[in-house]
């Protein structure tokens, strides 16, 4: 006998974290049409009906989503859980730019232990999950004092703690000052992916070249911080992005290979900005754009018209380039502020990059898992069953971050259940105040 739970309204209390799901009914595809899903093996299936013929699908519930929209969850593509959540040890009328901001770091990281860490990834990452986000991206320092894989080691050992709920890669933040041995032993004990910010070191093309010798040694990811300035007064071969490029044609690099920041790219003038892509396009680099920390850290040396402190997210979609987005630092000296709410990011790629609707939505799910490397989520067939379920309203509003009531499903499992109820003492909207387009005439937010 089938199991059905009804997921009720987004002010209600929520109630359906730790079920299994064998279907979500009744809900709205991104496409704006109404329709069943049934999911086996954590994966949507073909068809409609998750009972007939196939014992796989005899666990699990059926939830009734009507009166709520479904989308592929979101990734954070580029975060620092070994930072997140210090920012109440730092002076908080401090305004940082980026030089600063490591300062600041620097001068609180010599008290933060492995458990510390731990305590403050595992609270970030519950606020990245209730919010919509199942797939995530770390970066970790190699400190210089004490135990130097000791941010390392509690990541890991993260990693493990969620798997099954939330997908969490480990990708190393190497600073030029660390030795290739403790690089070496960062490799041994199970980082993802291998990283480095080659924009900081004394050599760039040095720390470019020994961090791809490490990856292709060890047949792993890359994800370096790159360019992460406005200044363009430099020649272009000069820049992170294009060593990295001509590199990784080069050497034939077959991994995943991914530039983060990339601001520089923002500044540069077309003639300047067209080869440059032409050639990150052909290397199959992929761009993580980092909009909210990245307008807090850049432009604070400017008089006037200060930079955005963005990448060229326009140009680079269309010069095919996978991109992806993410709010990288969360409450720390890099960025006091920020929501772990993959759409906070989609406003501010739409206020301040200017990209429309469904690239910002596509940023922060399909652009972000293809730059991750991960299997796709969505409502397709063979789709990993990540998904985000939120009211049926104008999907506007919840590109904008105006919803509050979010249902979060991990290969299939509700990992988070979010619903918010107010109590106003002020008059009722109007039909007009409250009217909102029917399904079939909202615009579509489909690429």
């Amino acid at each position: 006998m089938r199991s059905t739970q009804l997921i009720g309204a987004p002010d209600t209390a929520p109630h359906l974290a730790g079920n299994v799901l064998r279907a979500v009914r009744g809900v709205r595809l991104p496409d704006g049409t109404v329709a069943d899903l049934a999911i086996v093996d954590g994966r949507i299936a073909a068809g409609e009906d998750p009972a007939a013929g196939d014992p796989r699908r005899a666990a699990g519930v059926d939830l009734d989503a009507t009166g709520w929209r479904v989308l592929p969850a979101a990734c954070e593509p580029h975060a620092h859980l070994d930072k997140a959540l210090t920012a109440p040890r730092i002076d908080a009328g401090a305004g940082n730019d980026l030089v600063a901001a490591i300062e600041q770091w620097r001068a609180v990281l010599p008290g933060i232990d492995a458990a510390d860490i731990s305590a403050r990834a595992l609270a970030a990452v519950h606020r990245y999950v209730a919010r919509g986000i199942t797939s995530i991206r770390t970066h970790v320092d190699v400190p210089r004092e004490g135990d130097p894989l000791r941010g390392v080691d509690a990541l890991v050992a993260l990693r493990e703690q969620l798997r099954g709920r939330v997908t969490l890669q480990v990708c190393l933040l190497a600073g030029s000052e660390a030795p290739d041995a403790v690089v070496a032993e960062a490799v041994a004990r199970g980082i993802d992916v291998v990283g480095g910010c080659p924009h900081l070191a004394p050599d760039p093309h040095h720390e470019i070249t020994r961090m791809l010798d490490v990856a292709e040694r060890h047949g792993l990811p890359v994800d370096l911080h790159a360019d992460e300035q406005t200044d363009v007064t430099g020649p272009d071969s000069g820049m992170d992005i294009v060593d990295m490029a001509e590199q990784v044609l080069a050497r034939g690099l077959a991994q995943r290979v991914t530039a983060s920041h990339c601001v520089r790219l923002g500044s540069l003038p077309p003639e300047r900005l067209d080869p440059v892509l032409e050639l990150v396009a052909r290397a199959g680099l992929g761009v993580v754009t980092l909009p909210i920390t990245n307008l807090y850290l850049q432009g604070r040396d400017a008089s006037h018209l200060p930079p955005r402190g963005l990448t060229a997210v326009r140009r680079i979609l269309d010069a095919g380039i996978a991109l992806a987005a993410g709010a990288d630092n969360l409450r720390d000296p890099f960025n006091p502020a920020g929501r772990a709410d993959p759409f906070e990011t989609t406003s501010l790629l739409m206020t301040a990059g200017h990209l429309r609707p469904g690239e910002a939505l596509a940023a922060v799910t399909t652009g972000a898992r293809t730059v991750l490397g991960l299997p796709q989520a969505g409502t397709a067939p063979g789709d990993v069953a990540d998904l985000l379920l939120v009211p049926d309203t104008d999907l506007g509003d919840v590109l904008a971050g105006a919803g509050d009531a979010r249902v979060v499903v991990s290969a299939g499992r509700v990992v988070a259940d979010t619903r918010i109820s107010r109590s106003l003492d002020l008059p009722s909207p109007t039909a007009a105040e409250s009217w909102a387009p029917p399904p079939s005439a909202a615009p579509s937010y489909v690429r």
